[in-house]
Formats: structure tokens, sequence, C-alpha cells
């Protein structure tokens, strides 16, 4: 393992957590050994439930199947002000590689997005805030599945999350393998993308690769299709805009014969915008260029844009209240408020827009395997769980601090 981390300014609740690093890395390592999938985080929202009942937490089960939410109430209640306090439990369908000691114990599911990490995280930040309950009001601690394309952020909302736990303000933070521990990146307005996808079927009419002029050729059509989607980007939006429209699976009814035209082919692809105004845009444009090439060629299409996670976007005043509570622990010069958005999409957005708030990246760079996120190599830097849990238990602290 590498040796310790340590913050500039070391602040108590990261000091405490370090007092039971070994137990939260233990939790973490065995979380990684035995992923589950969304909705199914049974055994990991028992290990939830059990150690904050051990720690004298209230526990609130059943919001979106398998979501846990802790309730710790600080020393004093005038403020009448709550935190939320996030982190996700599922893993991914993914074969894992690696050859750690704490190697998913599941074929074909592992942890590579860190959320055992994040998990563990939020657990080592309950425990000390279950200690000390230095702060003025209450703390909801979430723990949420499904973020990896079930929706478990938006369903949890919909069940009447805030609503049974009427939080003022909400915070996640993430793993970030591209920054070193003992730096975080937050800024207002957009942290992520929206996750929209789109299945295009073009149709024409097969026949012999010999004779294309009795044939309407829909791999053509699909190639006039494909590099016309890209002037969305470069035509439609503004410059200074973000979007991606990327085609990234093209499929024929005829394959493995060399002189055969099919009758249609299947793309399916992904856009990623942050704005709903390029939203809407992107999916007016690919309806008109996929059904107008397509017409314009012979053939026909059918389209189906369906819309995922919106963009997550931090609210100013939250944003700056993450970035502040960072520099106290992690030192200023740590605390990135410029770093560029990401494309990636979180369900986490549906939380920030049910409640203000903040996303926040938390470095881990350095670990053993020095992967990035969805990389079947890919384990999560124990070495960081004292400072995540540390800087989780800082904001409930900051944000409801004892007069």
């Amino acid at each position: 393992m590498n040796a310790p981390i340590q913050s500039v300014a070391p602040v108590a609740s990261v000091a405490r957590v370090r007092d039971f690093h070994a137990e939260l890395t233990a939790i973490r390592r065995d979380i990684h050994a035995h992923p589950e999938l969304a909705f199914q985080e049974t055994r990991t929202s028992d290990i939830v439930a059990a150690k904050l009942a051990a720690w004298g937490i209230e526990v609130h089960r059943g919001l979106a199947k398998t979501g846990v939410v802790g309730v710790v109430r600080g020393s004093k209640s005038a403020s009448g002000r709550a935190i939320g306090l996030r982190a996700d439990m599922d893993c991914l369908p993914m074969h894992e590689t690696g050859a750690v000691p704490h190697k998913s114990t599941h074929a074909g599911r592992m942890h590579a997005c860190g959320h055992d990490g994040h998990t563990t995280m939020l657990l080592g930040a309950a425990r000390y805030l279950a200690e000390t309950r230095s702060f003025d009001g209450t703390a909801y601690l979430i723990f949420q599945p499904a973020e990896e394309g079930g929706g478990g952020g938006r369903v949890m909302v919909e069940e009447g999350l805030f609503e049974r736990f009427p939080a003022n303000e909400v915070y996640a933070i993430h793993n970030w393998p591209s920054l070193p521990p003992g730096q975080i990146a937050v800024r207002p307005g957009p942290m992520m993308a929206a996750t929209d996808e789109i299945r295009v079927t073009v149709r024409g009419k097969g026949g012999h690769g010999a004779m294309p002029h009795l044939t309407v050729d829909p791999v053509v059509i699909t190639a006039q299709v494909i590099a016309a989607l890209q002037t969305i980007a470069s035509r439609n939006a503004s410059p200074l805009d973000s979007i991606v429209v990327s085609v990234c699976s093209m499929e024929t009814s005829q394959t493995g014969v060399f002189n055969v035209i099919p009758d249609f082919v299947k793309l399916i692809g992904t856009v990623r915008t942050f704005r709903p105004e390029t939203r809407d845009l992107a999916e007016k444009r690919i309806r008109e260029i996929v059904s107008g090439i397509a017409a314009a060629m012979g053939g026909g299409a059918d389209i189906a844009y369906h819309r995922g996670y919106p963009a997550t976007i931090n609210t100013e005043r939250e944003a700056a209240f993450a970035a502040k509570v960072g520099e106290r622990v992690f030192g200023k010069g740590n605390v990135f408020t410029d770093a560029e958005p990401t494309m990636g999409g979180e369900d986490f957005s549906y939380m920030l827009q049910a409640r203000p708030g903040a996303y926040v990246f938390l470095g881990q760079g350095g670990s053993p395997t020095s992967c990035f996120l969805h990389n079947s190599g890919y384990d999560f830097n124990d070495e960081v769980i004292p400072l995540g849990a540390g800087y989780l238990a800082a904001l409930v602290e900051e944000a409801l601090p004892l007069k």
C-alpha cells in the first residue's frame, strides 16, 4: 500500500477517520469482492444498514428497493436545517481482469467505477458524525442503488426522498483517477452531461450487390446519415456550446455475405449535452437529418430518441461552499474551481434538480492499478478513504455550525 496521504492542514474529521481506516478498508474490499448490479444491492445495503445501526444511527430502508438512508441528529437542532450526503452502491456488468486479492467473486460483475469506495467513505463520515454530533441540525446519509443506468437517484426522488428526509442541500463526491490524492475539483454549473440514447433503423430494399440499381441500399443511406449527424455539432450548435453525437454501433440485416445488399441497417449511439436547449436541438435535428436523407435516397427510417440522465448542474452557492470546505480540508492550492466538465453522466443530477447542491471530483490517482473509471483493471485507492470521509463530514459541520 502507498504511504498515508496527508492533507495540508489536517482537520478533526480526517484525523479521526484515520483511526479506523483499517476497518473501513476491510469493508471496502469486502464490498468490492461481492459486487451487485442495479437494484440488486441486497448484501451491500445489509452491510450499510448493519454498520449504521451499530454506530447508533437511525436507519431507514426501502426507497428504490435497496436504498438506505441514515439519519444523524446533531447535538443541537435550533437551526432547523438539514444536509444530505449521497453515495452510490451498485457495480457494472463487467468482468474484472485485475489481480487484487479482493477481486470480484462474481463473473461479469465488478466495481469498476469506485462505488464501493463511495459507499465506504460515506460510512466513515457516518461513524464520525455519530460519534461527535458537533453540528446544529440533521445529516441525512443517502446510500443510493442503481446509478449505472438504472436511475436509482430518480427513483429515490420520485418515491419521496426529500419529503421524508427534507435536506436543504445535497452533496456527493466521485473518485477521479486523473486527479492526484489530496485534490478536488468542483465548479458551479455543469459538471457532467445529459446522457441520451439514439436507436435508428434505416430501411431500404435489399438485393444483389452486382445490381445495385435494383435496390435501395440502406448502407449507402446510412453512410450519408452518419456523416450528416456530425453537422449538428459543427453547423447547428453554437461553437461555444458543448455537444457530442456519436454513432457507436452498426448492424445490418445481412452479414457475412460479400454480394448481398441488406434490407436495413440498425444504428445505436449517444448524445451528450449540458444545456436543455441544446438537448432539444439535438433531438430535433437528428430526427430531421435521418428521416430527410433516408427519404431523399428512396428509403425510410425509424427513429427512437431516449432521454437518459439530465445534466449534473451544481448550484452556484453550494459549489462555492463545497470549494471553501475543500480549501480547509485539502489546502487552497488543491481545490480546482475551473476544471472542465466531463461528457459522462450521473443520476445524482435528479437530486440536484430537486435540491441545491454540488457534485465534487475527489482525486484518487496513484492507486496500484492506475486505471481510469470503467476499466476492467480498475480498483479504488483505499488511501483516500479518510480524505473523502473527512471531507463529507466537514461539509456537514460547516453547513450546520454550532453557535
